[in-house]
């Protein structure tokens, strides 16, 4: 498996508690994502691709987007995150695993001694990662790079677009749960957890890298970039990619279709990965005929 970190990024709200403080402001560079449109007679949704972790200093969040949201009634995001104290309570019960033997003893040698001088150079103890779920060992690696260059979730659309729907009294809705995502990965087999966390310390020297394009690609608007991202990151691992693509994909255009029947407009967030690729929202879309359209600007 190739990329898996990217597809993380694209596909997978991050939990909050690997959040960073924000950055300190820079110079803006301008960044035009792709916004796509769905709409009838009396309702109207924008479908627009985020990437979960950003570093500071890009201007997404103006013209066209800036419109479509200034326009909408609801925002709506993959999940809308739960206090601290219960975020903690749902990891604590989802991502870790305190009767498994030892993670690293789950590992080749190889891969063994990958984990275990990442984790103590980013000061994990061992008590702590010994005792995670693959999946979650996989999820925390693929940041920890990502995040000491600079990359963190305080600086993603998530938390810009939360403030903003805050600031003019827009209702914030979530399509999943935070335990319900954690649940996507706990649900893996184990083997599809454990060649997970092996592909992303696979990974880890070109994590750097890979987030810096996938942003270029996301900044450019160019969804068919990142769908050959994310395929290289999942072809190879079929299970994780019905988990964590095809069937949120499936579940979320139902919502929309049901939506649809509501009047008012909508703005909805989402990971980047999801509007991208053969079996992308837009494309469930078809099977309740409805287009999904380019918004140009």
């Amino acid at each position: 498996m190739k990329s898996v970190t990217s597809a993380l990024a694209l596909m997978l709200a991050l939990p909050a508690c690997a959040q960073q403080a924000p950055a300190p402001a820079v110079a803006t560079k301008d960044a035009d994502p792709a916004l796509w449109v769905v709409k009838d007679a009396d309702t109207t949704i924008y479908l627009f691709g985020t990437i979960h972790v950003l570093k500071p200093g890009l201007s997404w969040f103006d013209e066209a987007v800036k419109t479509a949201f200034d326009k909408s009634n609801t925002l709506v995001l993959e999940m809308v995150e739960p206090d601290q104290a219960t975020e903690q309570k749902i990891v604590l019960a989802k991502a870790f695993a305190p009767d498994q033997p030892a993670l690293s003893t789950q590992l080749s040698e190889k891969y063994r001694k990958t984990l275990v001088t990442t984790m103590a150079a980013s000061k994990v103890p061992p008590a702590t990662y010994e005792k995670m779920r693959p999946w979650f060992a996989a999820v925390t690696l693929s940041l920890l790079p990502v995040q000491k260059s600079g990359y963190g979730a305080s600086n993603g659309p998530e938390g810009i677009l939360s403030a903003a729907a805050k600031a003019a009294n827009k209702p914030v809705v979530g399509l999943e749960t935070f335990e319900g995502q954690l649940g996507i990965f706990d649900r893996l087999s184990k083997p599809a957890q454990v060649k997970l966390l092996e592909s992303t310390i696979d990974e880890l020297p070109t994590a750097n890298a890979t987030m810096d394009k996938m942003v270029d690609d996301w900044s450019r608007g160019d969804p068919d970039a990142l769908a050959r991202e994310m395929n290289k990151g999942l072809k190879d691992s079929p299970e994780v990619a019905k988990a964590l693509l095809t069937d949120r994909n499936k579940q979320w255009a139902a919502w929309i279709a049901e939506r649809m029947r509501t009047p008012g407009t909508v703005f909805i967030a989402v990971g980047a990965g999801h509007l991208a690729g053969a079996n992308s929202v837009q494309q469930q879309l078809k099977a309740y005929k409805l287009d999904a359209v380019r918004v140009k600007y």
